[in-house]
């Protein structure tokens, strides 16, 4: 199944989508859905790709990444990460980034010059985690997930570097990661193992990878993140991006004002984003 949050009544409703229609459910949001499960509120509206909205926006703690996931990218980055280089990991490389970066699915990247010179795209497979678990072994790894969409983690290479190289920063800029465009269930998406993934920036081919190219497969990153750690449902894990972003090109190519980015997989769909230039605001009150 592929769930949904739409824009509905002037307000965001959680719905199943299956060909041109959109069957509203009685939750108030997808976290709420995974958590705790929803029934059919009986009215259907039909679909049309301008209501989506952000599958996810309310989390219990931020949104959990994967670093250097495909051995492509990190061997690409070698010599250019401005003396922060590192040997090899040995184990998954985990790292944050907070909520407000969500953006729907064909929102604008919020694009600011004066935040960054270097702003990055980085496709990923993304995954909502739908049971709890700690120590969770490899073994029953999967059955803790409750589905999949897509992410463009959208990244500040500067900032990163500015900040002793943990990419906290560097990846936490409000309204710059894309996500969506809809959760599609476990069992329909089958072997995560086996997901073709692209990024193309202005109908250029940036990124194009197999989820087959993993360093560690999404069984072994629930299970190691779970170590010591409890996961819990409506967890949103970031899997990695593979080889291509514009930091490790020869020469290097970041984003413009204007820019498209879409991020595409064979069973997960599409993200369509401009990056558009936003005004800069020097001090923002919130509450």
């Amino acid at each position: 199944m592929r769930y949904v949050m739409v824009e509905h009544a002037g307000r965001e409703v959680p719905g199943v989508l299956s060909g041109d229609t959109v069957s509203l459910l009685t939750a108030t949001d997808l976290t709420e859905v995974i958590e705790s499960g929803a029934s059919l509120s009986g009215e259907q509206i039909p679909y049309h790709e301008g209501m989506l909205r952000a599958p996810l926006r309310r989390f219990r703690r931020d949104i959990l990444c994967t670093g250097w996931n495909y051995w492509d990218h990190f061997e690409e980055s070698k010599g250019k990460r401005e003396g922060q280089d590192v040997d090899r990991p040995e184990h998954p490389t985990f790292f944050t980034k907070g909520p407000d970066v969500v953006i729907g699915p064909y929102d604008d990247i919020a694009w600011d010059p004066e935040i960054s010179a270097k702003w990055d795209y980085e496709a990923e497979v993304a995954l909502v985690i739908g049971r709890t678990g700690k120590n969770i072994p490899v073994e029953r790894a999967l059955d803790h997930v409750w589905g999949y969409l897509l992410a463009n983690d959208v990244s500040q290479r500067d900032l990163q570097r500015a900040h002793g190289g943990q990419w906290l920063k560097g990846k936490s800029i409000d309204d710059t990661m894309p996500l969506g465009p809809w959760l599609v269930t476990a069992d329909e998406l089958g072997d995560p193992q086996d997901i073709h993934l692209q990024c193309l920036v202005n109908g250029e081919v940036r990124q194009d990878a197999s989820t087959k190219q993993m360093a560690y497969d999404v069984a072994t990153l629930i299970s190691e993140l779970s170590f010591g750690m409890t996961l819990r449902p409506g967890d949103l894990l970031l899997t990695g991006t593979p080889a291509g972003i514009g930091n490790a090109r020869e020469p290097q190519v970041f984003l413009q004002e204007g820019d498209e980015v879409i991020t595409r997989a064979d069973k997960l769909g599409s993200l369509r984003n401009r990056v558009t230039r936003v005004d800069p605001v020097n001090y923002v009150t919130r509450g």
